[in-house]
């Protein structure tokens, strides 16, 4: 009989049979990708042998415990990562055990005491967390950068003798979250564009490659969510195979951007990939296929493109890896990606929640331009969705919260684009479109100032330039949370520029992706009173007073145009079949 000294690892999966019964085809194929894609190579790297895998956990040994803690912490760090956007009811969660113990060995099977402890030290740990015993501890103090707790001597269950236990922390546990930095001014994760790889085998095609990478860096540096990566930095990696993770490390970056060109003939297949330096995940991917008539506006189209959709994606990403920090941690950065959240609520209560968010986001950090042009445009919103009595005390404070955006940082588009909604409302349409418009100037390829010059612009009766303007908004970013309102700001449009068809189908998209807000089913009312469609229209009104009793009582006088005539004529459909006064 065999038996030799190895570290265990025992693992499971935190309420394996819970996450069974609520999605049990979706469990089994997040956890066959992640043993396959990351866990076993994981494993493989630190060189361990799994052992056995069950159900719901494996085991694992090493010859070093040094190698078992490793991969422990990077195994449960990955994971978290790896599951941050999943449903929180439905994450995979797992406990690690870790044991320095003598085993037996039976063919490619062990077992004895070592084993058992090892088994019950991954009971004790929290889920996300790791156990190890005494043994273990005493053979890596020194050798691995982490924080341990001592919890003391343990009785475990079918152990002769108490075990004196130590925790690990780890991200998302008890001991981590106890030596989480203080909040306080950021930092802001950084991006950087690497160069993109010329896979047409043509050396001559490199500069369209280091073209397109060098646009892609000017152009999201006009953004100021987060901060870029200057190009000469990216560009020393060019042609290096190093990984994500050094990289990222080495420019103080937390997501790349990398890419490929790749030309045959008169066509050319441009992808993109986002990159979770941390993890390795990719947070978006897509690719461009074009014909190569004009290779400059070809160039010109995929960098705009790319532009738009990357900072609204890691914004999107962010905030879904901040539902997992405990709210008693949040830096000024934290608050504003929270109020970003509520702001997309599209009411009353989610822009009172917002306001109370970015509040406290400039109180932690004064000089931050972001937090203050978004404070300034939710006092805007109070107005817009009928929030307050007192309208001209909200539009002071959101006067002064826009003023002092744009006092920070003239150059953030953010910023005059809030002080631009502000003006709408305090009736100073003149001067609301020149603020959107000097934010488009400041960054073209910003969904939200795209769409609000072009309805600014119909508003004071330039309907084809405001429409040709909004068409063009809509298209930069394909997943606005607030794409249902430019619709329909589209439906209204087209219904008062003669195109009552067109209109329709622009308000029914808008009513089909917030169904629940009365606003979307008026517009629709509206544009189906110019088609004649007496009883449709009807039930859309219907629809608006069960959602929000009394609403279109109070929209019956709506005067969103600069003239009268053109006010008439948005309402006449409805009038005309005596559906409103």
């Amino acid at each position: 009989m065999e038996r030799r000294l190895v570290a265990i690892l025992a693992a499971d999966v935190v309420g394996y049979t819970a996450l069974m019964g609520a999605d049990e085809a979706g469990t089994l194929e997040r956890l066959t990708y992640l043993r396959h894609d990351f866990l076993e190579p994981l494993i493989d790297k630190h060189h361990g042998r799994i052992v056995k895998l069950m159900g719901d956990g494996l085991l694992v040994e090493f010859a070093s415990v040094v190698d078992a803690v490793a991969c422990a912490m990077i195994w449960q760090d990955g994971v978290a990562e790896r599951e941050i956007t999943t449903e929180e009811i439905k994450r995979l969660r797992f406990r690690i055990g870790i044991n320095l113990g003598d085993v037996i060995v039976e063919g490619s099977d062990i077992h004895g005491e070592g084993v058992n402890v090892a088994a019950r030290l991954e009971a004790l740990a929290e889920p996300g967390g790791i156990c190890m015993s005494g043994d273990a501890y005493r053979q890596m103090r020194g050798k691995v950068e982490a924080t341990f707790e001592d919890l003391g001597e343990c009785d475990l269950k079918n152990v002769a003798e108490p075990i004196q236990v130590y925790r690990i922390a780890t991200p998302g546990s008890a001991a981590a979250s106890a030596t989480t930095e203080p909040s306080g001014p950021w930092p802001k994760p950084a991006i950087a564009v690497l160069p993109f790889a010329n896979m047409s085998g043509d050396p001559e095609q490199e500069y369209f490659s280091d073209g397109i990478t060098e646009d892609i860096i000017t152009a999201l540096s006009h953004w100021r969510s987060f901060p870029v990566i200057a190009r000469n930095s990216s560009f020393s990696y060019k042609g290096l195979n190093v990984r994500v993770q050094k990289i990222a490390q080495e420019l103080g970056a937390r997501y790349l951007l990398e890419g490929s060109v790749r030309k045959a003939g008169p066509q050319v297949r441009i992808t993109a990939q986002l990159i979770d330096a941390k993890s390795g995940h990719h947070v978006w991917a897509e690719h461009y296929d074009r014909q190569l008539e004009d290779i400059f506006e070809v160039q010109d189209e995929i960098t705009n493109r790319i532009a738009a959709v990357i900072m609204p994606e890691l914004e999107h990403f962010e905030h879904s890896r901040l539902r997992a920090k405990p709210t008693h941690d949040l830096s000024a950065w934290d608050y504003y990606l929270r109020g970003l959240d509520s702001f997309y609520d599209e009411n009353c209560e989610g822009t009172v929640e917002a306001i109370a968010m970015f509040e406290a986001a400039t109180k932690l950090d004064p000089t931050y331009c972001d937090a203050w042009a978004r404070l300034g445009w939710c006092h805007a919103r109070l107005i817009m969705f009928d929030c307050v009595e007192d309208r001209q005390a909200s539009l002071a404070r959101g006067l002064d919260a826009a003023r002092k955006a744009v006092a920070l940082d003239d150059s953030s588009a953010l910023a005059h684009m809030s002080l631009g909604a502000v003006h709408i409302w305090t009736e100073e349409t003149d001067l609301g479109l020149a603020e959107a418009q000097t934010a488009l100037q400041l960054n073209p390829n910003f969904a939200h100032a795209a769409m609000a010059v072009g309805n600014r612009l119909d508003l004071v009766g330039c309907g084809a330039e405001g429409i040709q303007q909004m068409e063009r908004g809509l298209a930069l970013n394909p997943r606005d949370p607030v794409r249902w309102r430019y619709m329909a700001y589209l439906a209204r449009a087209y219904a008062n520029h003669g195109e009552p068809q067109i209109a329709v189908e622009w308000a029914r998209k808008a009513v089909l992706l917030r169904p629940d807000l009365p606003e979307a089913q008026f517009r629709y009312a509206i544009c189906l009173g110019h088609l004649d469609r007496t009883e449709d229209a009807r039930a859309a009104l219907e629809r608006c007073n069960a959602l929000e009793p009394g609403f279109v009582a109070r929209k019956a006088n709506w005067q969103p145009y600069a003239d009268d005539e053109r006010n008439q004529h948005l309402l006449s459909g409805l009038r005309r079949h005596g559906l409103l006064p």
